[in-house]
């Protein structure tokens, strides 16, 4: 099964080799035909702790580093 390779923008740097990334997704309701923007956030390993607030990034799919951290930042889109 491939991994999910999110992309969005960082919201937090805060924790130590963590950032919080918000994820942007748009679909259109089935019934009603109105496109609809979901945002969600997931904690993302940033090793060295180069990526700071407002960065375009693109996270992907890896082994849980803790409870809520299971993707890894894979780059950045400068």
């Amino acid at each position: 099964m491939p991994k999910k390779i999110l992309s969005g923008i960082v919201v937090s740097d805060k924790p130590n080799k963590t950032v919080t990334v918000l994820v942007e997704r748009k679909y259109q309701h089935p019934l009603f035909k109105k496109v609809i923007k979901v945002r969600k956030k997931f904690s993302a390993h940033d090793e060295k702790n180069i990526f700071k607030n407002g960065d375009k990034v693109k996270i992907i799919e890896c082994k849980p580093y803790s409870k809520t951290k299971k993707f890894q930042v894979m780059e950045d889109k400068r």
